[in-house]
């Protein structure tokens, strides 16, 4: 940049640290929630993924907060450090003696966060109190902590805002921070209402060189949270706070799974956690599981759509050269390439499905054999896009590489209701293994859990590897609805051992029997593709 008031932004040289704030701003977002032992988890999971600073939380804010500083200070973290969250001191009071300065104090972390107002009008209708105040408020928070020792980063709440209202008190709250000693001054769109262009713009009429280092973080209200994180940098960022998942405040904040690749692998920028890249799909996933959220598929880098091709024609050319239809390649961010099946799909899909189990070309009667039945099974109302386990499956079978894992005999249902008592669902069911039988029961709610849990009663003291995986998703679609209550249902399940995930399908005009089609998929698959897998070099050791 040729602006004299902003600092050296060449890329070659400078690092961009990396702050999250899941544990705190991604904990503001609707149905996010985690345990302590969960945040403890989540942070060594950021930790081994070498973020540089984890945003703990609120030490006032509840019990569980709180409890969470102590006990991550007996925890053992590799590389990043762990940040305590508050604000400024009320006004009128001395920063020495505020319970929110000394809680931040008492949390016992290197670094501290301390939010600030910017925004005139905050000043006024929020904190009920004059602009001078104010900016005492921050230089006697940031200066005191300062001579505590701690790292201090000063969040300058609704700082865009507060600047297109009044370029120059954002000014004064920027030299107040400086002047304090603060350790970066984070320049927050709040409301998340700003663009790009405008963060251009006003970081470069910020006199940069007279000031702190500058950091950034954006929510996603405008859908632009990245694209401001990017503009940031390039004006003279080199701090970025963000969530995994872009979890936050109602939209949400600036995505690091999507941030981070953007920066190591779109830049000549540098990033500590760039050697651990490999991890953040697993990252991101793991945060998801542990609030029981079902992870975005269409998340760039780390969603299972982000290396997804459903056309035919983009299969052939995957197949022929994959750069051509990937910006990068899946493995970088440990994703993994998907050829989704589906009514557009033609023989180069099924061979490039086929690619794991050999070399198959157009030609090869079992691509014949298996694109038949794709279309056929289609027409049955069957869909593998979102069903691929059931489809390796059907792959299997092919290549008589199946292993079938029980045979069932039959299974009883049966749902009662008495006067106003939740209604139950009473269930069966009797399998055949070899020579042996196998019966299991359940008690439960719907038809379809009772099925689940008699199927784990019978099998599990056979096969405790079923005591990993769980149910985690369930969805019907109505075929045809003009055929009323005979309407043929499609059914997917999806299930979990909480490393990965896979989805089955099964299609009937009774709910029950396709969520028994999809329910045995689902564990014949993990069987097939897992268990049998972990169990080859015993198998090979007996054989021997």
């Amino acid at each position: 940049m040729n602006n004299d008031g902003l600092r050296p932004v060449g890329s070659a040289d400078r690092t961009v640290t990396m702050y999250d704030t899941t544990l705190r701003d991604g904990m503001q977002g609707i149905q996010v929630n985690y345990t302590l032992d969960d945040k403890i988890k989540i942070a060594h999971a950021l930790d081994d993924m070498k973020i540089d600073y984890i945003e703990g939380g609120f030490p006032l804010s509840n019990e569980k907060e709180a409890a969470f500083f102590k006990q991550i200070r007996r925890e053992n973290l590799h590389h990043a450090s762990v940040v305590a969250f508050g604000s400024t001191r009320k006004a009128g009071g001395s920063a020495e003696r505020d319970p929110m300065i000394r809680a931040l104090l008492d949390a016992e972390t290197p670094a501290v966060i301390v939010v600030g107002k910017t925004w005139k009008a905050h000043v006024e209708y929020v904190l009920q109190t004059d602009e001078e105040e104010n900016l005492r408020m921050i230089f006697d928070s940031i200066h005191f902590l300062k001579s505590q020792g701690r790292e201090v980063f000063f969040d300058l709440e609704h700082f865009f805002d507060g600047y297109k209202d009044d370029p120059e008190y954002a000014r004064r709250v920027l030299r107040a921070g400086s002047d304090a000693g603060a350790d970066c001054l984070v320049l927050c769109d709040t409301n998340g209402g700003t663009l790009p262009q405008e963060v251009a713009s006003i970081m470069q009429a910020l006199p940069q060189r007279e000031l702190a280092p500058l950091g950034g973080h954006f929510h996603n209200d405008g859908g632009v949270a990245i694209a401001n994180s990017m503009a940031a940098v390039d004006n003279g960022a080199g701090h970025i706070q963000g969530t995994v998942n872009g979890w936050g405040e109602r939209t949400g904040n600036a995505n690091l799974c999507t941030f981070i690749p953007n920066i190591v692998l779109k830049t000549d920028y540098h990033a500590n956690c760039a050697d651990r890249l490999d991890h953040l799909t697993h990252l991101s996933r793991f945060v998801a599981e542990k609030a029981n959220i079902i992870p975005d598929r269409r998340q760039p880098y780390v969603g299972d759509a982000s290396f997804s091709h459903k056309a035919g024609q983009h299969a052939d050319v995957i197949g022929k050269a994959a750069h051509l239809m990937e910006h990068i390649d899946s493995r970088l961010v440990g994703n993994e390439r998907h050829i989704v099946l589906s009514e557009l799909a033609g023989k180069s899909t099924v061979v490039e499905k086929l690619r794991e189990y050999g070399d198959y070309t157009k030609s090869s009667p079992v691509v014949e054999e298996l694109t038949k039945l794709l279309k056929q099974k289609e027409n049955d109302g069957y869909e593998y896009e979102a069903a691929e386990a059931s489809f390796d499956l059907l792959v299997r079978r092919a290549l008589e590489l199946y292993r079938p894992l029980v045979k069932l005999r039959n299974y009883h249902l049966e749902s009662y209701k008495t006067a106003d008592a939740p209604s139950k669902t009473v269930g069966r069911i009797f399998l055949q293994l070899d020579q042996h039988e196998l019966m299991g029961a359940a008690v439960c709610v719907g038809p379809v859990d009772t099925l689940d849990h008699a199927l784990r009663d019978a099998l599990v003291p056979v096969f405790p590897w079923l005591e990993r995986i769980t149910l985690t998703d369930f969805r019907v679609r109505v075929l045809n609805p003009e055929s009323g209550a005979a309407a043929r249902v499609r059914v997917f399940v999806t299930y979990s051992d909480h490393e990965r995930s896979w989805d089955t399908v099964g299609v009937n005009e009774n709910i029950v029997e396709a969520s028994w089609e999809a329910l045995i998929d689902a564990i014949e698959f993990y069987y097939n593709t897992v268990v049998l897998e972990e169990r080859k070099p015993e198998l090979s050791g007996t054989a021997t």
